[in-house]
């Protein structure tokens, strides 16, 4: 299983969240260990050859709240991602 780990940014963002939508990045975190490079996820363009850059949507039904972006990069070298940003909607 790959091991997921936030960002400082990520991180910081995380506690700014309420607790229906933190609980609900936690399990895209876990999905994503699961199935990193899974069909639900939308492939981004990144520079690295080593790494892959993805973003999971988590809709407002699903948060209870806002709309997240949970965008990560994969590692298969290292067998880990790192989720670099959440990015919130309005």
């Amino acid at each position: 299983m790959t091991q997921a780990f936030y960002s400082d940014a990520a991180e910081q963002a995380l506690a700014g969240l309420s607790p229906s939508e933190r609980a609900a990045v936690e399990s895209a975190r876990l999905f994503i260990e699961k199935d990193p490079d899974s069909d639900r996820a939308r492939k981004l363009p990144d520079a690295d050859p080593r790494s892959t850059s993805w973003a999971l949507e988590l809709m407002p039904k699903e948060t209870g709240g806002r709309g997240i972006s949970v965008v990560y990069r994969l590692s298969v070298d290292l067998d880990a991602v790192l989720i670099l940003w959440l990015i919130a909607g309005p």
